[in-house]
């Protein structure tokens, strides 16, 4: 994959052992951008010249999902434009409190393949872990957002649990971290549960899926590579984007650092009415990514959870568009058009 050269002049270290002190400085950084997000719906349309009366059905005070927004994501919005598709994947409607039939709490079966407390398995040969259950960033058709992450305790005696049923069960040779965003771990934490992971025998790759290099790519610090590129296992990260807009400089650092602890990188993205849902968009978004090293991988048909039907887009619509991108598009650019469905054994691929 070719990177840009004047971005990764600009932006791009080797990932190397942390100074002495720089962890700290870093870690302190993106705690503090993690530390003055957007909570407060008005606040955020302010920042970008909007008023609530601008935005026709806004819920201005979620009572379940709350707005949680990083300043650097909103910066990259459109001031004026209250139909801006990074504005849309997070500002609150009072659509998503209306009764859609087959929109639910639990759209992917989450519940019923649970095998530990936080410990998941739909598909034979690899399991989830739920590391974190925070965010830095609350997306509208999130997947997750009903989800009992109290119900799932402290993480020490989970992550026991968890670790104990992965090390007993030799058919698993892949573990994936996800949440909430397991990057949300300090490194300290992280690299704990790595170092536990990678001392079961039979386990070949960890797969780590995080929105933090797109959202908050402060995160992606010296400190951090250096925790992933000591573990044996194979690590794949896969990032989410949406939007071609969501990646620039700052991202283009952070993933280029990404790569060089990490063997693969990996984008999934969910098609969202009024957010990508036309060829172009979507063309743009998966040069884009491969320009800042990323393979475009999955294009997910939004899950069908309780309070995101407004985003759907119907089969036909989305099979239209991933023939246009074929047509323009090498194949490997061309992500693989998916919808998980609860119970079955793989993603139904469209």
């Amino acid at each position: 994959m070719k990177l840009n050269p004047q971005i990764v002049a600009r932006s791009v270290q080797p990932c190397q052992s942390p100074r002495q002190g720089a962890g700290d400085s870093a870690a302190a950084h993106w705690k503090a951008e993690l530390a003055h997000v957007f909570r407060d719906v008005p606040a955020l349309l302010r920042s970008l010249g909007l008023e609530p009366a601008d935005v026709p059905g806004l819920d201005p005070a979620p009572a379940g999902l709350r707005l949680l927004v990083p300043r650097s994501f909103a910066a990259r919005m459109t001031p004026g434009d209250p139909t801006d598709p990074l504005l849309r994947q997070v500002l609150p409607l009072e659509a998503e409190q209306l009764p859609v039939a087959g929109f639910g709490p639990d759209p992917v079966g989450d519940q019923a393949a649970t095998r530990a407390p936080g410990l998941v398995q739909k598909y034979a040969g690899r399991a989830l872990l739920m590391a974190q259950s925070a965010c830095a960033i609350h997306c509208r058709y999130c997947f997750r957002r009903h989800y009992p992450y109290a119900d799932l305790g402290a993480s020490g005696p989970r992550f026991q649990g968890a670790l104990e049923t992965i090390t007993g069960d030799g058919t698993l040779t892949e573990v994936i971290l996800s949440g909430g965003d397991p990057l949300l771990l300090d490194d300290a934490p992280l690299e704990s549960l790595l170092r536990r992971l990678d001392a079961i025998p039979h386990l070949r790759r960890l797969r780590i899926h995080s929105r933090l290099p797109v959202v908050l790519p402060e995160r992606v610090t010296e400190g951090l590579c250096h925790v992933l590129g000591a573990v044996r296992l194979s690590t794949v990260v896969v990032i989410h984007a949406n939007h071609p807009r969501e990646l620039g400089e700052a991202t283009a650092g952070a993933l280029a650092r990404l790569r060089g602890a990490t063997s693969t990188l990996l984008n999934q993205s969910v098609l969202l009415r009024g957010v990508n849902d036309d060829v172009d968009t979507l063309l743009e978004l998966s040069e884009h990514l491969f320009d800042q090293g990323v393979v475009p991988y999955y294009l997910h048909q939004v899950d069908p959870v309780q309070g995101a039907a407004h985003f759907q887009v119907p089969d036909r619509e989305a099979l239209a568009l991933i023939e246009q991108l074929r047509a323009r598009l090498p194949g490997y650019l061309v992500p693989r058009l998916v919808r998980e469905v609860a119970g079955e054994a793989c993603k139904r691929h469209l």
